[in-house]
């Protein structure tokens, strides 16, 4: 039998594929699935099938820490709406700020994060291809190895193989999305048995936001088409599509970079968050040069949204159809939200606190966080899926 089990006829072919990469970021995520959730829409309108799911339609789908949540939940087959809900019931509990001595004392618990992500993707169900209804990747950060762990579903790969007494695929789907979301100070770190039998196979993670790969878009990109990843899709703008979403950024500008003092202090607080947005920005940098992007807000002042355009001799830009095909190895669409009062005023948000909003766990912020959202999923057009809604 294929080592894709049910879902051989999807993957066995060669054909145009279709990827979904999510970031991480705490209760942002409901940011993320407003976005999510017209995106679908569109899907549903455009290919006239009204009870579509994401999964149906992207080939892999792939998160970091609440993008993890997000991007398992896709896999096994629920709709946004179903997991709005899940984030609306559930977020205050998974998400809230705890004490100190709460949070501590939640390293001997079962704590309330594993509890429902236990109930919500099955104590017993693994990343085995009868599991999930499309591929599914999941980055998390091994610390034992102190080494960035992306995570796939796909059968192929070289540490996926059932006769491996290691195989990742057995390893239960709520604890490597538990894994994944470890963000260390709000949650403890997560200790998964890769094989019972071997100790020196017993690795400790924590949130996958801590690597380079908080937006996991490039990432996805990478082991979707590099051959040592033994997928091997193909590259080309009408092959492959990637949509990449956001829980929302922000640059950490300071206004007291001048007191030598107070910065350094600012500085040293800040740093694991300053580090993860300009790794955010790298990434969607890398995509947006070596694919084509098609939808996505400015980079920064020197080269812009880099969607490609044509410049006129009246000095009038043109942005350059997609019937012309410019050699780049995917399409490429980004959509997020820049959480400051200008970014948030551009999208015609108003009346929201930036600082409140931006945090991990602005669990009483969850109904402005879903207006953002959808403020962003207005941009959304069935025109940035180019030939793939054909």
């Amino acid at each position: 039998m294929s080592l894709w089990g049910p879902l051989h006829d999807r993957y066995a072919d060669e054909r145009p594929r279709k990827i979904l990469a999510l970031d991480g970021g705490g209760i942002r995520g409901i940011l993320t699935l407003e976005i999510l959730k017209e995106i679908e829409s569109v899907l549903r309108e455009r290919t006239g099938q009204p009870d579509l799911v994401l999964c149906d339609w992207y080939d892999y789908v792939g998160g970091t820490s609440t993008g993890a949540i997000i991007a398992a939940g896709l896999a096994r087959g629920m709709s946004v709406d179903e997991l709005l809900g899940f984030y609306e019931q559930s977020g205050k509990e998974m998400f809230d700020k705890r004490s100190i001595f709460h949070r501590w004392k939640s390293l001997y618990e079962d704590g309330p994060l594993q509890r429902q992500l236990r109930a919500t993707f099955g104590k017993d169900t693994t990343l085995e291809p009868e599991h999930l209804r499309c591929l599914l990747l999941a980055v998390t950060r091994n610390t034992t190895t102190d080494s960035p762990w992306p995570i796939s579903s796909n059968p192929l790969a070289k540490y996926n193989h059932p006769d491996r007494p290691d195989c990742n695929l057995r390893i239960p789907l709520w604890q490597l999305v538990r894994a994944s979301t470890a963000a260390p100070i709000f949650f403890p770190p997560e200790r998964v048995e890769w094989d019972p039998s071997d100790d020196d196979k017993t690795f400790v993670f924590v949130d996958g936001g801590i690597t380079p790969y908080n937006n996991p878009a490039f990432l996805l990109y990478r082991m979707a088409t590099e051959p040592a990843y033994r997928l091997g899709w193909a590259s080309g703008e009408s092959q492959l599509l990637i949509t990449s979403v956001g829980t929302g950024a922000a640059p950490n500008v300071q206004d007291n970079v001048d007191d030598p003092e107070k910065n350094l202090v600012s500085n040293l607080a800040g740093l694991p968050g300053d580090l993860m947005y300009a790794c955010s920005v790298d990434q969607d940098t890398n995509c947006r040069t070596t694919g084509r992007c098609v939808h996505g807000d400015r980079l920064d002042g020197e080269i812009g949204d880099l969607i490609p355009h044509r410049e006129h001799p009246d000095g009038t830009t043109q942005t350059i159809p997609l019937s012309e095909d410019l050699g780049r190895a995917f399409l490429y669409a980004r959509y997020n939200a820049e959480l400051t009062e200008e970014g948030l005023g551009a999208l015609g948000v108003t009346g929201i606190d930036p600082e409140q909003v931006a945090q991990l766990d602005a669990v009483d912020a969850m109904d402005d966080l879903r207006r953002i959202g959808r403020a962003v999923a207005a941009n959304v057009d069935a025109s940035h899926f180019g030939t793939f809604l054909d």
